[in-house]
């Protein structure tokens, strides 16, 4: 498969890497141009090409920026074939990327990136830390595979994004329309909580939208407290407890 990949950070040049070792033909790109990540790139069996190189003749583009970088984005894809699945691999913190207030108000996060960049998205790989996407993956079919819940409108576009999913080493759970994808969206039991695909379904059934938002909240400003002391698996546990309303 072609993928085009925007966002050179630690989630995009992961997936880049571990596509790339897949077979899959991969192009990088960033904000600041190809000569910043050629030997990035190198490094990862990718090409580094122009954000308007990584958008076209793909099959899929994934977005891997900071959530505030997609306002002005639709010139970018307005000549992109329909067909091109889009996936949003994005979070919404506010003290990271300024209040938004329609997403304050309860439109999901990646309802609201498909409004910035004009066509609709599937999101996927939102909801896995930069260490589990790393360093977890493993194989099809192995019973301790984590899995990664995934959310859109288009069927065939969601399939896409699933098989891309299962290549970087996850198991890829539907996770019903974008609409609904505010289910794995942080402060969620879905959201870095490192699950089994039948755990993670229930866990994505189980979202309490109304209370995410403070969870979200409660532990962002529990990990920043905690000035890089926690370790990963510190991370994931606090997760789990909270947002379960086991915050005790």
């Amino acid at each position: 498969m072609k993928v085009g990949i925007i966002g050179a950070g630690n989630i995009g040049a992961t997936i880049a890497q571990k596509l790339a070792a897949g077979g899959h033909a991969v192009k990088l790109a960033n904000s600041r141009g190809p000569d910043t990540i050629r030997d990035l790139a190198h490094d990862l069996g990718v090409t580094a090409v122009s954000k308007e190189e990584a958008v076209n003749g793909v099959d899929a583009v994934i977005l891997s920026i900071p959530f505030g970088g997609y306002s002005g984005m639709k010139d970018l894809f307005a000549n992109v074939p329909a067909e091109v699945t889009v996936i949003d691999t994005s979070n919404y913190y506010p003290f990271r990327d300024g209040e938004i207030g329609e997403i304050d108000n309860g439109k999901p996060e990646s309802v609201w990136v498909s409004e910035q960049i004009g066509r609709p998205v599937v999101k996927a790989w939102n909801a896995v830390l930069a260490q589990t996407l790393a360093e977890k993956g493993r194989p099809e079919g192995q019973s301790e595979r984590i899995a990664i819940p995934v959310a859109g409108d288009d069927e065939e576009g969601k399939k896409l994004a699933m098989q891309l999913v299962s290549a970087t080493g996850f198991d890829p759970v539907d996770a019903g329309t974008l609409a609904e994808s505010w289910r794995q969206q942080p402060g969620t039991p879905a959201y870095c909580t490192e699950l089994p695909a039948d755990a993670l379904a229930s866990a994505i059934a189980e979202a309490d939208k109304e209370r995410a938002p403070s969870y979200r909240e409660a532990l962002i400003e529990e990990f920043m407290a905690g000035h890089g002391k926690l370790t990963h698996d510190d991370i994931v546990m606090r997760n789990r407890a909270v947002t379960a309303g086991r915050n005790s």
